[in-house]
């Protein structure tokens, strides 16, 4: 039986990322992580437990971008941050809940959202079983 880690949740997560699964149109073979952040938190806490958490991105150039990822043990875990420019900085990563119990509700009552996750959960599942 296959031991089930952060290596191999991230192998299968890089095989399963697509435009289906992602929230933007600027997906690309060569980008795959692109709008990825939300639904990989989710499937990184199907597997691994810990919460979600949500920092403001800020981009070389000074733009800002909400981003997701998952915090487990006291460690951040960021699964998607290859999707930014080297030099991105994540301040002070919180939950984001508004009025929802939990980062993952709130993100996963978004019908786009839920569908995304249950679409990349199912590939990762194909993946990792």
């Amino acid at each position: 039986m296959m031991s089930i880690n952060l290596r191999t949740i991230n192998a299968a997560l890089q095989k399963s990322w697509s435009a289906e699964t992602s929230n933007t149109v600027d997906w690309s073979i060569d980008n795959p992580s692109i709008g990825q952040c939300v639904v990989a938190a989710c499937v990184v806490q199907d597997y691994l437990g810990g919460d979600i958490v949500n920092s403001i991105a800020i981009l070389p150039n000074g733009e800002k971008i909400s981003h997701y990822l998952n915090l487990i043990d006291g460690n951040y875990i960021d699964l998607t941050s290859q999707q930014f420019a080297d030099g991105t900085t994540y301040p002070s990563p919180k939950p984001k809940t508004k009025g929802y119990s939990s980062t993952r509700e709130y993100c996963l009552s978004y019908e786009d959202t839920n569908n995304r996750y249950e679409i990349l959960k199912a590939k990762v599942a194909k993946c990792i079983h």
